[in-house]
């Protein structure tokens, strides 16, 4: 794997300063190198660089930014002989071609498909995964059958993988042999078939049902009858709107992340980028119970897909490319990113008056950029990553998802750990927690963590009446700076009565109040459920908060890394060890904020769960950063006066913003293309088939035995 590698802060912030071609900060390239016939086979980052290559330029390890000095080859990334190898299969699957046709009613291959889970390794001294067997049928996340394979794949000779386990309807075999013997001998409990004339549709897509009222006629769309209001320079990849201006990035790790981000001329944010998405599972089978996946290991960048314009994405949306790059050359997506303006049908302010200029309101526009990832954790869970930029100097982050469950067996034994969905299905209980990296620049580099807490107190004053007694209960702000990074591993207080703000005390608004950017919670903010599994024993520390706050380093670039999922027993990267009592008193900071869901699945998940109830969001959002609320700035406003005499109208000042009007363009043809798939020297390389973008986009969830 390569890709650019991120200069220092430091140094870009002095180019800013200076915008000198001098003091342009030298590029280095990230190399992950899988050192497997080494005699002790382990996985190693470099650094290289300077870029373009030169004789300066030079390759070294990079350690510095993980807590090991080498990842172990069982730890390592996705690998396709997990699940090609035909040893393995030879040995797992050949033995039980009997047992899979009349216990699962199917064979590999054909009728059946297998999926594995992970995590693969605790702490690299092995790599195993649990496999289950599902229908080969359209929508094969939700069709799970009964049988699972325990299998080793450590080291990296794949002769010697080997099965360890078998679990049949909750019966434990350590070999095929005696699997065979108890199949053969009558003393196997059986689970009734489905019905092979049985319907599975329900698991498809495919609309049903009479057409709604209407239904026949195209619902509404946006268009900007004036033009587009937003800015987009391709060759920066810079995007303007409303005072707002932001640089965008993109990576195999984690897609899309923002940088430089300025309103109204003064830098809010450094960088603004997700770091990691967990989903932990529970269940009383070996596969939901054994499930905790990090969705980095699978590079959420390199699971973006094409959206669908139109539907991700309204019609007049702009579309930026991403190319992510990886063992099998470079891959572009067109339409990985896209941006547009929308008005959201309510004003941000308004307010109802009779006195002079007190009656208006400002029409509620937002900038929206957003990228969605098809990552098969889920199984094949679409995550719709959105930046949401608003006229009062407010980011908005939200995380939506849609897609298929990773399903469950039903039986008896497994109503307290989600709810059924089919004859033979149920909808796990798991989590889901997407933590961002938030490094905010307050009025400067030097800010400070303020903590305000809502209590109350009993007040006696003179003024007060003896018909009311003389005391007065109500509400007071508590204010306090916390100093010491230990202390600020952050929950939302009870009935969130309170919050955090990143403020500078050194710099004040007009009414001498430190300036400061709000951590606000939104829709859904969670924190993981589970403490102490030991799958997530300390590669998602990060997940147990609603947000921490840390002194910004070179060395802590991200709160997880690819390689964590497969160590939650010797992470490269522990969220933990961020935390060592440094004070964190006007220092440039770094929030790493959690949003996320407690997911329990219903029927209504079926055939995909819903963007509207599975979401979750937070705002950065000014706290006395201004000294007015600047979105009376927006002429996209209407003023009303009292009419001058009783029953005539209001007259009004629309500051000369009249709604246009013409007849918009006809939106263009619904298309869907492929990725561009370029090969290791950047030539074109032929087209996959559908069953390659299957495998690349499914992996480890749907395993086709080809024996």
């Amino acid at each position: 794997m390569i890709e650019a590698y991120y200069p220092p802060k430091a140094s870009v912030l002095n180019y800013f300063s200076s915008l000198s071609p001098s003091d342009i900060p030298r590029k280095y390239a990230r190399v992950t190198v899988h050192h497997g016939s080494a005699p002790e086979p382990v996985v190693k980052d470099y650094l290289v660089g300077p870029l373009p290559i030169g004789s300066t330029t030079h390759m070294q390890p990079l350690t510095d930014i993980y807590h090991l000095d080498a990842i172990p080859h069982n730890a390592r990334g996705f690998d396709t002989r997990d699940w090609t190898a035909p040893e393995i299969f030879d040995k797992m699957a050949a033995p039980l071609m009997e047992a899979y046709e009349e216990l699962l009613g199917g064979t590999p291959g054909k009728d059946l498909i297998t999926a594995g889970c992970g995590p693969f390794s605790f702490d690299g001294s092995f790599r195993r995964l649990w496999l289950g067997w599902r229908r080969n049928t359209p929508g094969f996340f939700l069709h799970p059958l009964n049988l699972y394979q325990y299998i080793d794949m450590s080291g990296t000779d794949s002769s010697q993988w080997d099965q360890l386990k078998i679990v049949y309807n909750h019966q434990v075999f350590d070999t095929a042999e005696s699997f065979m013997e108890a199949f053969h001998n009558g003393s196997l409990k059986r689970v009734p078939l489905v019905d092979p004339a049985a319907d599975l549709s329900y698991s498809t897509r495919k609309r049903i049902g009479a057409q709604r009222d209407l239904d026949h006629l195209p619902g509404p769309r946006s268009v900007s009858f004036a033009g587009l209001r937003f800015r987009v320079d391709r060759d920066l990849q810079y995007v303007s709107w409303m005072g707002w201006g932001m640089y965008l990035g993109f990576d195999r790790d984690m897609g899309l992340s923002l940088w430089d981000i300025r309103f109204r001329d003064e830098r809010i944010v450094y960088e603004l980028k997700p770091q990691e998405a967990l989903a932990q599972y529970a269940g009383n089978d070996p596969f939901q119970s054994t499930t905790a996946w990090l969705d980095r290991y699978f590079g959420m960048g390199q699971s973006v897909r094409d959206m669908l314009p139109g539907y991700d994405c309204p019609h007049e949306a702009v579309y930026l490319p991403a190319t992510t790059y990886s063992e099998a050359g470079m891959t572009t997506r067109e339409r990985a990113i896209c941006i547009f303006e929308h008005d959201t049908g309510r004003p941000l302010t308004r307010h109802l008056g009779y006195e002079e200029n007190e009656f208006g309101a400002v029409k509620g526009y937002e900038l929206v950029i957003r990228s969605i990832a098809t990552v098969g954790k889920y199984v094949n869970l679409l995550s719709y990553f959105d930046y949401i930029f608003h006229l009062d100097g407010t980011i908005e982050v939200r995380v939506s998802a849609s897609g298929y469950l990773q399903a469950g067996f039903y039986d008896e034994k497994q109503g307290q750990y989600g709810n059924r969905i089919w004859e033979t299905s149920i909808g796990s209980l798991h989590d889901h927690v997407i933590n961002y990296k938030v490094d905010l620049d307050v009025a400067g580099t030097a800010n400070s963590l303020l903590q305000t807490t809502l209590t109350q107190e009993v007040v006696t004053q003179p003024w007060y009446e003896e018909d009311w007694g003389d005391q007065v209960i109500q509400q007071v702000v508590m204010r306090k700076y916390i100093d010491n990074e230990n202390d600020a591993l952050l929950r939302f207080p009870t009935n969130f009565q309170g919050g955090y703000s990143i403020v500078n005390p050194e710099e004040t608004n007009k009414w001498g109040t430190p300036r400061g950017y709000a951590i606000h919670p939104g829709y859904s903010p969670i924190h993981n459920t589970v403490i102490g599994s030991k799958r997530l024993l300390k590669n998602a520390n990060w997940a147990r908060y609603n947000l921490a706050v840390s002194r910004r380093k070179e060395t802590e670039p991200s709160s997880s890394s690819m390689w964590n999922m497969n160590l939650p027993g010797a992470p490269p990267v522990d969220f933990h060890k961020f935390f060592d009592g440094e004070n964190i008193t006007q220092d440039d900071l770094v929030a790493w904020v959690n949003v996320g869901m407690h997911h329990l699945p219903q029927s209504e998940d079926a055939p995909n769960t819903r963007t509207n109830t599975a979401a979750s969001s937070f705002f950065l959002t000014p706290i006395n950063y201004f000294d007015y609320d600047v979105s009376i700035e927006s002429t996209n406003a209407v003023l009303l006066k009292n009419p001058e005499k009783p029953g005539d109208p209001f007259t009004y000042d629309d500051y000369g913003v009249r709604p246009a009007h013409c007849v918009p363009e006809h939106p263009s043809p619904f298309e869907y293309h492929p990725a561009k798939v370029f090969d290791l020297d950047g030539n074109p390389a032929p087209a996959s088939s559908i069953e390659d973008m299957r495998k690349a986009s499914e992996l480890y969830h749907r395993i086709k035995l080809e024996l």
